[in-house]
């Protein structure tokens, strides 16, 4: 049994529930109000398994593995064995989170992270982004300093999940439930830990039935890469100068546009020493769109104020022109959201 640390209570209770289901102790960081709901009452994730018509609700306290929540200054790192980053990039910049940081990076533990946005000494792993000036795309490069890049391993988000804005804040609904492709660490013992969980979440059923939302394991670096096209071509092309739209119709009211961008984007990533057998066809993508009814997270963020979101769309522009490899459609992007969160800024 391992006890896992997952920094962030919303996207992060997916991957807590399916380290619970297969009897894996999880902490999870977040607020004390939450920290407190979460305590008292539990989390609920609402997952659709495979061939049923409505959601199944999952509990944590039915789960076999124990689940609790603090804030972070409550949290002794040294009980942990692997470290799980699920909040917003721009999260990490606050206070409380950066000192807790500072304990994980000097406990040396390895750590998982699910954000959209890959940890800075995550792409420090990657040789073809040597020398490369990407920082202006974090809010706060400074937080992951003290992390060795070894340590930090990246997992392509792929479910889609939100918060049911009617809802409690301990509650999470999968709308997409797709799986996280992870990649390796450098040591094998962290990766023997990352392959048994792998196992064990793969074993677990639900009345005699497969539970969706996996953890896959990968020794290529590139695969969790695969997820920069699919937000390139829908999730950021969601934030409009006016009302944010769905990712459906940011990928289909124009396909070829969102084919040559989601093209364009796989190229970069091959250009830095991806397969193309670690990415995804836009075929596939393109149709799982046509279920995604809603804006993306960023777009939401932005459309309620946000003055700082992840900014996968700013690093990718960032790589494109240091490799000379410059694409006008992305740059518009970039401009739209710029202008948008200097209008919440303001």
């Amino acid at each position: 049994m391992a006890n896992i640390l997952i920094l962030g209570a919303s996207y992060g209770s997916l991957l807590a529930t399916k380290f619970l289901m297969a009897g894996h102790d999880v902490t999870l960081v977040c607020r004390e109000k939450t920290a407190d709901l979460i305590n008292r009452a539990g989390t609920e994730v609402r997952i659709k398994l495979r061939d049923e018509a409505e959601h199944r609700a999952i509990h944590s306290r039915d789960l076999p593995g124990k689940l609790d929540a603090a804030p972070p200054q409550a949290i002794d790192v040294s009980k942990y064995d692997l470290v799980g980053l699920a909040m917003q990039e721009p999260q990490y910049a606050n206070h409380t989170i950066r000192v807790l940081m500072v304990k994980i990076a000097e406990a040396k533990l390895p750590c998982l992270s699910i954000m959209n946005m890959p940890p800075l000494p995550y792409l420090k792993r990657i040789p073809g982004l040597e020398g490369m000036n990407f920082e202006e795309a974090f809010t706060n490069a400074q937080v992951w300093e003290r992390f060795e890049p070894g340590l930090i391993s990246l997992c392509s988000p792929d479910p889609q999940a939100f918060r049911p804005p009617e809802e409690e804040a301990n509650v999470l609904h999968v709308g997409l439930p797709t799986n996280f492709k992870a990649a390796t660490f450098e040591d094998e013992a962290h990766n023997r830990l990352l392959r048994q969980l792998e196992a064990d979440i793969d074993a677990v059923r639900l009345d005699g039935k497969d539970v969706p939302v996996k953890l896959k394991v990968f020794d290529s670096l590139f695969v969790p890469l695969a997820k920069w096209s699919m937000l390139l071509t829908g999730n950021y092309r969601c934030i409009t100068l006016g009302e944010p739209r769905s990712i459906r119709d940011a990928v289909h009211s124009d396909i070829a546009l969102s084919q040559s961008i989601y093209d364009h984007v796989d190229t970069i990533a091959r250009k830095l020493g991806a397969d193309p057998a670690d990415q995804v066809p836009f075929e596939k993508y393109a149709k799982a769109a046509e279920s995604l009814l809603k804006p993306s997270s960023a777009a939401r963020a932005v459309a309620g104020g946000a003055p700082f979101i992840e900014r996968v769309d700013l690093l990718v522009k960032l790589i494109a022109h240091q490799l000379d490899f410059p694409n006008a459609a992305i740059d518009d992007t970039v401009q739209i959201v710029d202008r948008r969160l200097n209008e919440n800024l303001a």
